[in-house]
């Protein structure tokens, strides 16, 4: 099962930095933060299969936390520009037809952000209860100086 929510996890973060790069989401440096997470989650999932080891799992749920943050920042981020926007269009518009057309939004679509959450609680789910971490640091006659098991 722990295979499956990694490779489910892998998949989401290649769609995800995928879709950001397509549209160009680097226009300014809060639009970095998710395509540097999404990279660095990659790059960690990568190294977790590979290798895997405490280490790489520690920091694969650092990641996950940061994921849990970032998406509901990122919503709020995109849904105040789409208000901005609408406001801009038509000032005199009532507070909840904003909202709604805010929430509608195609660009930036407001609730997108939002994957960065799931993505984060899979993450978790993969991580949960994890035995490597609960396994002490030791060495074993059969691990190399500094390595550990």
């Amino acid at each position: 099962m722990r295979r499956f929510l990694l490779a489910i996890l892998a998949f989401g973060l290649v769609g995800t930095f995928t879709e950001l790069v397509l549209l160009g989401h680097d226009e300014d440096a809060l639009q970095w933060v998710p395509l540097v997470l999404t990279a660095l989650a990659l790059a960690t999932v990568v190294w977790r299969a590979a290798a895997g080891g405490r280490s790489s799992l520690v920091f694969l749920r650092l990641l996950m936390v940061l994921f849990l943050v970032a998406g509901p920042l990122g919503v709020a981020l995109h849904f105040r520009a789409n208000v901005e926007f609408q406001m801009e269009i038509d000032p005199t518009m009532g507070r909840w037809q904003m909202v709604t057309k805010a929430l509608h939004a195609k660009a930036p679509p407001a609730l997108a952000p939002g994957a960065m959450v799931q993505l984060g609680l899979v993450g978790l789910a993969y991580a949960f209860r994890h035995p490597d971490l609960s396994r002490s640091v030791r060495s074993s006659p059969s691990t190399l100086p500094g390595e550990l098991t």
